[in-house]
């Protein structure tokens, strides 16, 4: 009986399952980002991250849709966590050239530029993963109400989620990427409070990381001037 459960449960996830494809492009997209920098802040060869991700997504895509939803998990975390080491270290090769003043002022704005979007994508994927056991266990939820991040959504009365289609409610993607968005330019996740540590910390952390840039950029531009 708990096996028939269990298999219903997990046909029923798979029926309204949330896309994976926004979360790829966001990781290419960082990958592609890295064409942006100067050799100097690159770890590596420019294309060696994005083929380092092209490589990892086969085996993470694969084991999503053979429902091997551990292994997908453990994937995930790897290719998550490759990326966002390459982009901390970039950003520290980008501290040390601002001390030797060894990049030219448009390879800076365009080196922070881009770091600063690598950030907001990199987290908005640890949000994307970790939050609520990430994305599978949310749809065998059906309906999020518990998290580490208080939507406005989750706050509405059933009678108003249902006039409104909200009912069986979740968060995608481009959610995690507002709440990403908006920690690192107003350095606080504005409607959504925060109700866990392990996000607490990791919301401080993005936000260290995009003052840091922007604080960057300001030393820089009062020295020019």
């Amino acid at each position: 009986m708990g096996n028939k459960h269990a298999a219903r449960a997990e046909t029923s996830a798979a029926n309204r399952a949330e896309p994976r494809w926004p979360a790829m492009v966001a990781l290419l997209a960082v990958g592609l980002l890295r064409f942006v920098l100067p050799e100097s802040l690159s770890a590596g060869p420019a294309w060696l991250l994005i083929v380092v991700i092209g490589i990892l997504m086969v085996p993470t895509t694969w084991s999503h849709r053979r429902g091997l939803h551990a292994v997908n998990k453990v994937l995930s975390y790897i290719l998550i966590t490759l990326v966002t080491a390459d982009v901390v270290w970039s950003l520290g090769l980008l501290v040390e050239a601002m001390s030797t003043r060894s990049l030219t002022p448009l390879d800076l704005l365009r080196s922070a530029t881009a770091l600063w979007v690598s950030n907001i994508l990199v987290f908005a994927s640890w949000y994307w993963r970790l939050d609520a056991g990430g994305p599978h266990a949310r749809d065998l939820r059906g309906v999020h109400c518990d998290g580490a991040f208080l939507f406005p959504q989750m706050t509405l009365s059933r009678e108003v989620r249902e006039s409104r289609g909200d009912d069986a409610w979740m968060p995608g993607f481009v959610d995690y990427l507002f709440l990403s968005f908006n920690t690192s330019t107003a350095f606080s996740p504005t409607d959504c409070p925060v109700l866990t540590r392990w996000a607490k910390l990791l919301m401080m952390l993005q936000a260290l990381v995009s003052l840091a840039t922007v604080v960057l950029l300001a030393a820089r531009a009062v020295n020019i001037l």
